[in-house]
């Protein structure tokens, strides 16, 4: 069927009253497929499939957040070349800017962590989980390098488009799609990835197959590895405290992805299915020892991480620029995200006899996210106009689990720091509605653009009294809830003097609501310590500059930034002693920091040869303090650069790159203030003409096994260090080997 374009843009408005017929075609197309492939037997002859123009792989198919000039991608190509399988590995020297804290489990970007930094994956944000009381944090994580497509890393507060929980920039993932696997000209594809990473000891695999039956296709991804702890450059075994080897763990990780798209005169209807779970257990010998609470070979560790989701997709690209629309996407989506930590063994002094905790984070979430675009003219005045609308309902659930030998009640002395079976806050449910929009202004042919941009933010928090709540030992009553609301102005300019070469400045004004646990959690007993959200938290602001250049194409470019950014209402924590006597081992409590400011520089450059050679380089650099108090925010890291130099034919490759990093400012409270550092990585790739679609690539990382440390991931609690200081170090010399073969 043939639909006029004026309809096709109308109908595009109202696409998912059209899903449920989208879905039920799949078995009337299959069904016609098979009537075909009979009549061809029968008339003793072949018949083709017709050729479709598949919408949505332009404009409609890359995400909103990535149209920025700070934005950078990592394609499946790179991900696959650079051996990347952590966020760890793409912050290494592919995005130097970018780091990942392994305790806390969250990105960071431009100094700024956890969750203020937005996720998202294909339109749909995964919540940062923050577990106050147990530790059991992030979730962002929750995904498998090998069913992306692309990783998009946008840097600094793009307001108008982002929302709450953006103030450093948003980390943007794209999973899979059948055209991606699905050659011109072909009806299927498929890959096939198996891999050794040395760092952890890990061997894992992962396959990809997608299939086109006329109008339809499906794609099924799936992914297994089996590892152990990560490694450091500790050298000392054994149990206790002179352990500085890495404890010994085991995990399993699996994910499957599955997707069904069908394509039509009015956009592409589409189906997807999601999970991804890792399971951790660790053998916790550093708190071992022969005369302690567990002694030697009863005290284990657990870390667990699922998340699900099922969504109903649509995305739709104009033919013509008379419709009514140029772009548009739409997903309908649910999301469950679990996160859990515990111990188990058995307690030899104090309270004897056996021990367990299990501690569980969870939200659960159904939201609709959606935008379009639409270019037009007014006089000399070009506009390119873009809208969108976020709508989400969430439920967070927090939860201890566990026995021990303690009689109730619970707080009594002797078992003060043992209270479990409860939750640590109310249950919340939470509400959000985002609504924004931007025109990209060109003033005549003058290749100057300016473009304006605001959004709207609405949250609103609703604690439920729960017996698990009021059987907490701290439990006080239940606290107020809080809705809030703000309007998040931008103003970006930028010139285009020739092609491939960008010129920008930009001004923005973005938010952070509180996170529930920073409002809401209630651990400790009277007698103890306490650790206590503050219900009348405000929500943290920024207001920022931004400079800076885009050059060149991917042969010869670069990229020059600089940005200064001011924070009101800065989320922190506070310990002080309680002047009441409740809590006489002290108080910590969270509270807004008034002021807060960070600037930074980013660089980065690269240059391809025509005998084969190439270089690349990065450098960033944050600077971030209280401008009140001077002191250092913790979550910014020291500045880093790494520099590539490499050789590349038709059928093989290999790069040599050094990473380094400058020694870390004192900040409050450090136990280790990490020293600088200069690391060397050597990779090699070949792809043999005699198998056609097989890659194989290697990698010796850290060659000269180097002790050094990643300051995200070094200790930041105050006093002593429990552990030599080798046993915070980063891996030592690994090897990685993967082999990929494309169908």
């Amino acid at each position: 069927m043939v639909v006029p374009r004026s309809r096709s843009a109308l109908l595009a408005c109202t696409a998912f009253v059209a899903l449920g017929l989208a879905t039920t075609s799949l078995a009337q197309t299959a069904a016609q497929n098979e009537d075909a492939a009979g009549e061809a037997a029968k008339g003793d002859r072949v018949t083709n499939l017709k050729p479709i123009v598949v919408k949505g792989k332009g404009k409609a198919n890359k995400d909103v957040l990535a149209d920025s000039p700070t934005a950078s991608e990592t394609t499946a190509k790179e991900i696959d070349d650079k051996q990347i399988t952590r966020i760890e590995d793409l912050g290494r020297s592919t995005e130097v800017g970018v780091g990942f804290n392994r305790t806390t489990g969250g990105v960071n970007i431009r100094g700024l962590g956890d969750d203020r930094v937005l996720t998202t994956v294909d339109g749909i944000q995964i919540p940062f989980l923050l577990d106050a009381s147990r530790d059991s944090d992030g979730g962002i994580n929750s995904f498998d390098f090998n069913a992306l497509s692309s990783v998009d890393v946008v840097r600094g507060a793009d307001s108008s488009r982002a929302g709450s929980g953006a103030l450093g920039g948003a980390f943007v993932l794209r999973t899979l799609e059948p055209e991606d696997l699905i050659t011109p000209g072909s009806t299927w594809g498929g890959v096939f990835k198996f891999g050794y990473n040395g760092d952890d000891r890990s061997v894992g695999g992962a396959a990809a197959v997608a299939k086109r039956i006329d109008n339809t296709a499906v794609l099924f991804q799936g992914g297994y590895t089996h590892g152990h702890e990560l490694e450091n450059n500790g050298d000392v075994g054994g149990y206790s405290t002179k352990r500085s080897e890495a404890n010994p763990a085991d995990y399993n990780q699996r994910s499957g992805l599955f997707k069904i798209r069908q394509y039509t005169d009015i956009g592409t209807f589409g189906i997807t299915a999601e999970h991804y779970n890792k399971d951790k257990d660790t053998d916790l010998m550093t708190l071992q020892s022969p005369t302690g609470n567990f002694r030697p070979g009863n005290y284990n560790g657990t870390d667990n991480i699922e998340r699900n989701r099922v969504s109903l997709d649509y995305k739709y690209e104009a033919d013509s620029a008379d419709s009514l629309l140029d772009t548009a996407n739409a997903v309908f989506y649910w999301q469950n995200l679990v996160r859990e930590t515990g111990t188990a063994g058995y307690r030899y002094t104090s309270v004897i006899g056996d021990y367990s905790r299990l501690n569980e984070m969870e939200d659960r979430s159904i939201g609709f996210s959606g935008n379009a675009s639409k270019s037009f003219d007014t006089g000399s005045l070009h506009h390119q106009v873009t809208f969108g609308l976020d709508v989400a309902f969430d439920k967070v659930h927090q939860y201890s689990a566990g026995k021990d030998s303690c009689s109730n009640p619970r707080w009594r002395a002797t078992c003060a720091f043992l209270h479990t079976n409860q939750s640590d806050m109310p249950d919340v449910d939470g509400k959000r509605i985002g609504a924004f929009i931007d025109d990209k202004i060109e003033l005549g042919s003058s290749n100057f653009y300016l473009t304006p941009g605001l959004r709207f933010d609405w949250y609103d928090y609703s604690p439920k009294n729960t017996a698990a709540y009021r059987d907490s030992a701290n439990y006080d009553g239940l606290p107020s809830g809080q809705s809030d609301s703000r309007f998040s102005p931008k103003l970006r300019a930028s010139y285009q003097p020739q092609d491939n070469v960008e010129l920008y400045a930009q001004w923005a004004m973005a938010f952070r609501a509180p996170n529930v646990s920073e409002l809401y959690v209630n651990y400790g007993v009277p007698g103890g310590y306490v650790n206590i959200g503050n219900p009348n938290l405000k929500p943290e602001t920024s207001n920022g500059i931004e400079i800076g250049t885009n050059l060149g194409d991917d042969d010869f470019g670069g990229h020059v930034g600089a940005f200064y950014n001011k924070y009101k209402n800065f989320i922190d924590t506070l310990n002080y002693r309680d002047p009441t006597g409740t809590y006489p081992l002290g108080i910590t409590e969270y509270f807004n920091r008034a002021n807060v400011r960070m600037f930074g520089v980013e660089v980065n450059a690269h240059k391809k040869f025509d005998n084969g050679i190439h270089i690349k380089g990065a450098v960033a650099y944050v600077n971030g303090k209280d401008s009140d108090t001077g002191q250092w925010i913790n979550s910014v890291a020291p500045a880093k650069a790494a520099f590539t130099i490499g050789y590349a034919t038709e059928v093989w490759g290999t790069d040599l790159t050094f990473i380094t990093a400058a020694r870390e400012a004192k900040k409050t409270g450090d136990t280790l203030q990490t020293p600088a550092y200069g690391i060397f990585d050597l990779t090699a790739w070949w792809e043999p003409e005699q198998v056609k679609g097989l890659s194989i690539r290697g990698g010796v990382y850290n060659i000269f096994n180097k002790t050094y440390y990643d300051a995200l991931n070094a200790p930041s609690y105050s006093g002593t260090l429990t552990q030599p200081a080798s046993y915070y170090s980063e891996p030592g010399r690994t090897f990685k080997l993967t082999l990929t073969q494309r169908f």
